[in-house]
């Protein structure tokens, strides 16, 4: 009785698995998946090869070199976007190269792509930190000031996610500055020492503000 049954159940297993394989769909299944793992691997290469660009366009002094070098790593991570556009590292690097080129607008959109809820979750929290503070320092190089304003949203998160970003924590400070917040100055010049006991520039800010304080940390 027993066998019977699993020999039952085996034909209709092998005629199940005929009728799929007729209609081909295990083999459009496997096609799919290695396009889909072909796709993932092209758009990593591409990514690499942009981020060496990026590298010696920052290297180099030679300003008209150092463009051209931006704009072929740019490309390279609009390959690397085309092939995987949930990846937000490749939205940052685009965003790292439109900025070299003096694109402030363009990188600003791609930063805000690599953050926005659909591709972040490729992030880590420290990458995702890094992001904001790169999207951050674009807004203040600006020097418009709602993007300034925003810019300090940005910071805030980001030292939240990344406590030993030194140069996070003095930029804050200095927005906080501009909008008179002395406390909250204060405040942030103390993360930066904290993460970077030899930030000059935050124990500077310090002693303006907080003298006393500042003596307390020595």
């Amino acid at each position: 009785m027993v066998i019977d049954l699993v020999m039952q159940a085996g034909l209709i297993l092998v005629t199940i698995f005929m009728f799929l394989w007729m209609q081909k769909i295990p083999q459009n299944l496997f096609t799919k998946f290695r396009y889909r793992n072909r796709s993932s691997y092209a758009a990593k290469r591409h990514f690499i090869i942009g981020a060496q660009l990026l590298a010696k366009s920052r290297s180099t002094k030679d300003r008209p070199s150092a463009i051209k070098l931006a704009r072929s790593a740019a490309e390279e991570a609009d390959k690397s976007i085309s092939l995987d556009p949930k990846d937000a590292a490749s939205h940052i690097l685009k965003a790292l190269a439109l900025d070299v080129q003096g694109f402030s607008t363009s990188a600003l959109e791609a930063l805000d792509v690599a953050l926005s809820p659909l591709t972040s979750k490729s992030l880590s929290g420290g990458e995702r930190g890094d992001a904001l503070f790169k999207r951050a320092e674009i807004k203040i190089k600006s020097s418009k000031r709602g993007l300034v304003d925003s810019a300090v949203d940005d910071l805030v998160e980001s030292v939240k996610l990344k406590g030993d970003n030194a140069t996070a924590f003095r930029l804050l400070g200095e927005c906080y500055e501009k909008k008179e917040l002395k406390e909250e100055a204060v405040d942030a010049y103390a993360g930066a020492l904290r993460a970077d006991p030899n930030c000059t520039a935050a124990r500077d800010a310090m002693n303006r503000l907080s003298p006393n304080s500042a003596k307390s940390d020595k």
